[in-house]
Order: C-alpha cells, then sequence, then structure tokens
C-alpha cells in the first residue's frame, strides 16, 4: 500500500488541523530599551524598527504593548551612571529599579522580566567586576544577588540573569529567599553562548568593551557543555532554563528538552533580527513568512518562550 502523506496537506483546513505546533503571544517576550537623560524615542541603527525609549514614554509603550495583547516585557536600561562595578543597578533610585517600578505602576499585571546583568550599567564593559583585564566570578556573582533583591523589591516578577557566572543561580536564590522574595522566579541564560550575532544588541545598549566575554559565556562549538551548565541551573534552583542565542543553536536546545521537565526559553537575538529585518528591506524575503518560521522552529526545537525583538510587530499583524 502506497503511503500517500500529501493527503494531510491537500487543503489549509486540513494542514491547520494536524499542525504539530503554534505560535502566539502567549509565547512571546518582548525586549525594551529605556534611556535615562532623553527626552525622545532614539532610533537604533542596528534594530531597524526599535528604538531606546525615554523613561517618559515607558509607561505608554507599555499600554500599548498591553493593548496588543503582549503580556510579558524585558527590559534592558541604557545608563548614564556607570562605574566599575555596576552599582547603580542596587541603588533603589537607579534606573533599574525605576523601570521595573514603572511599568509596574503603568501595567500591574504585566509581567516583569528584567535582565540581570551588568554590561549596559559598567564602564568597561564587562559584564562584572574586572581585576586586571579579567573578570571576577565571585565578587560578581555577590553584586548580582544585590541587584536581584534590588529588582525584586521595585516589582520583578521574575529575573533574567545573563552574566554566565559560576555559582550565580544558587547566590540569587538564597539571597532572593533570605530577602523575603522567594516567589520571584528566575529564567536562567543557562546556555550562553559567546556569539557575534549579539552585535546589533551592543549597539542598542551602548556597551562596548576592550576584548571579548570568551571567558565566562559558551564556546559556540560545545554542546555537551553547554548541557552541563543548563543542568547545574536547574540544581541551582532555575525555575526556567534559556538557550541563546535561538537559530544558530536549536540543536542544543532540542538535546536540551530531552534531559529536563522545565520550561525552556530561547533568544532570538539582535542579529538573527537584523538579518530578517534587513533581508525584507531589500526585498530578498517575506519578512512576516519568515518571522512566523523562524518562531515556529524555535517552539518546535523545544522552546516554551521566545524572547524577540518582533515580539510587538508579530503582536501588530496578528491585530489585522
Amino acid at each position: 500500500m502506497l503511503k500517500r502523506f500529501r493527503r494531510l496537506r491537500r487543503n489549509e483546513v486540513m494542514r491547520d488541523l494536524v499542525r504539530e505546533t503554534q505560535v502566539s503571544l502567549n509565547d512571546l517576550i518582548c525586549p525594551l530599551f529605556i534611556e535615562e537623560g532623553i527626552s525622545a524615542p532614539h532610533p537604533i541603527s542596528s534594530l531597524p524598527g526599535i528604538e531606546r525609549l525615554p523613561e517618559s514614554a515607558l509607561a505608554a509603550e507599555v499600554e500599548a504593548l498591553w493593548n496588543l495583547g503582549v503580556r510579558y516585557v524585558m527590559p534592558f536600561g541604557i545608563s548614564h551612571h556607570k562605574d566599575e562595578t555596576g552599582s547603580d543597578t542596587w541603588n533603589d533610585e537607579g534606573l533599574l529599579a525605576r523601570m521595573v517600578r514603572t511599568i509596574k505602576q503603568a501595567c500591574p499585571q504585566m509581567m516583569v522580566i528584567p535582565d540581570i546583568c551588568f554590561c549596559e550599567y559598567t564602564s568597561h564593559g564587562h559584564c562584572g567586576v574586572l581585576e586586571e583585564n579579567h573578570v571576577c566570578n565571585d565578587a560578581t556573582v555577590e553584586n548580582l544577588v544585590k541587584q536581584s533583591v534590588t529588582a525584586a523589591r521595585a516589582g520583578a516578577d521574575m529575573l533574567a540573569p545573563s552574566a554566565m557566572m559560576d555559582g550565580q543561580i544558587r547566590a540569587m536564590r538564597e539571597g532572593l529567599d533570605a530577602a523575603g522574595f522567594e516567589n520571584v522566579a528566575i529564567l536562567a541564560h543557562s546556555a550562553k553562548f559567546a556569539s557575534s550575532f549579539y552585535g546589533p544588541f551592543r549597539v542598542a545598549v551602548d556597551s562596548e568593551l576592550d576584548g571579548d566575554r570568551k571567558g565566562y559565556q559558551l564556546d559556540y562549538a560545545n554542546g555537551r557543555q553547554a548541557l552541563a551548565d543548563a543542568m547545574l541551573d536547574e540544581e541551582e534552583g532555575a525555575d526556567i532554563l534559556m538557550v541563546k542565542p535561538a537559530l544558530a543553536y536549536l540543536d542544543v536546545l532540542a538535546r536540551l528538552r530531552e534531559r529536563t521537565l522545565l520550561p525552556l526559553a530561547c533568544y532570538q537575538v539582535g542579529g538573527e533580527y537584523a538579518s530578517i529585518k534587513f533581508a525584507a528591506q531589500a526585498g530578498a524575503l517575506d519578512e512576516r513568512a519568515v518571522v512566523f518560521e523562524t518562531l515556529t522552529a524555535c517552539k518546535r526545537a523545544g522552546a516554551d518562550m521566545i524572547v524577540s525583538y518582533y515580539t510587538k510587530q508579530v503582536a501588530e499583524w496578528l491585530a489585522e
């Protein structure tokens, strides 16, 4: 008997019936860039369609996202108060705390998942305490705990630590619990690779540095090590594990899906967004079709949620 798989592809209604993987706004987390000290939105040249927002515009943007159906945001701050350690991040009146409070005041039900790191807040651009051109792991972890408690105190629902320091998840979990924030969740950047796809993000957050982050972010050639890193985060108390970037690492995501029962996330980073956007502007591809194809690929590989700069545009497309 001839197997005829085409029977299940013969029209749109049939294809909808048997479709295995769906993408919805409930899967998408929207990154936001907020710059202090500016009075008008500032376009980001490396991320067409994305802007640095002034603090004065943040509440309105969050309300607009909510009205479009977006329920999850990940704020990144562009600080004008940088120092050697990024101390503004554990100041209750600093940019990180102000961003979280503004979002929760404007839209109390919006889930706020701030980035927990230091690269946007340090004068040298590295993700922690720099000593003789080396990022000091344990000193950075101590500061990450202070930053985490400050973000939680401001109203964050979940934290997204991205510094890739050893032991950061255990220390953050213990610090949050001790401070009375046992219900604040941790979305760990567990398998964050030292990737060239981050280039547009560095422009977006004004984070340039001498050297690179290969001493603490994962070597993109090492899939087994990435899995070991992620499983250690699970042991240390992470609630959700993330693979970052997304498309070049779907193999890691799929292998991680086989090893854990925790929810998984991936981050469609700046280089992925920009690649699609610039190609679409050149007329080389159908932007909307490619966006949904790539997001579906992430879900098919095992992601339960996706951080994407396309979140707002997807919401607008779905509202049409």
